[in-house]
């Protein structure tokens, strides 16, 4: 059974950092793309950043400079570094591993940033 769970999350003041990690069990990632996307209540879940199977990097222009995603392929776990945390980026954050055609999801961690 492959199992995704995220942890880190927590609550911060503005300008504070965080790091959360995506661990993975029951399937080996390191051909999979892996990803990082976050939710507000009453809001769709919006993309946050992804990284491929070689190391390739993609963030939302909302985090770009400020949020740095990495995996550790060995480990099965991928992170995200958040410094600079604006209350805008109050969600709840979920990872995502992809391997196409699977596609599997964690339960999510929630960040809170107050001003």
């Amino acid at each position: 059974q492959v199992q995704l769970v995220e942890s880190g999350g927590g609550s911060v003041e503005a300008g504070g950092s965080l790091r959360l990690s995506c661990a993975v069990s029951g399937y080996t990632t390191g051909r999979c793309a892996m990803s990082w996307h976050r939710q507000v209540p009453g809001l769709e879940r919006e993309f946050v950043s992804s990284i491929g199977s070689g190391g390739s990097t993609n963030y939302a222009d909302s985090v770009k400079g400020r949020f740095t995603v990495a995996r550790d392929n060995a480990k099965n776990t991928m992170y995200l570094q958040m410094n600079s945390l604006k209350p805008e980026d109050t969600a709840m954050y979920y990872c995502n591993l992809i391997c196409p055609p699977l596609s599997y999801w964690g339960q999510g961690t929630q960040v809170t940033v107050s001003a």
